[in-house]
């Protein structure tokens, strides 16, 4: 679908402000995963990059799940614990 504008420019200036406040969400949103200290399973995913099924793996493997009346939380601390002592 082709939109016709009137005001010459017009086309790109909203291109770029739908850019720009799109990388702004995106990094806000980043910048908040990063500074939480507890994280429900799929924050935690995403703070790693790895699939649900990646991240049962490495509970198998020891990474601590704290679940409270069926809540689970995992800590920042854990996460990054968890994976300098399984590197080489």
């Amino acid at each position: 679908m082709q939109i016709e504008y009137a005001i010459p420019g017009l086309e790109e200036e909203i291109k770029s402000i739908v850019s720009n406040a799109t990388k702004e969400s995106i990094e806000k949103y980043y910048k908040q995963l990063i500074s939480k200290e507890w994280m429900n399973i799929n924050e935690a995913c995403e703070y790693i990059g790895v699939s649900f099924n990646t991240f049962q793996k490495f509970r198998a493997m020891g990474l601590k799940v704290a679940e409270i009346d069926g809540v689970k939380r995992i800590s920042r601390k854990e996460i990054n614990h968890f994976l300098e002592s399984n590197s080489f």
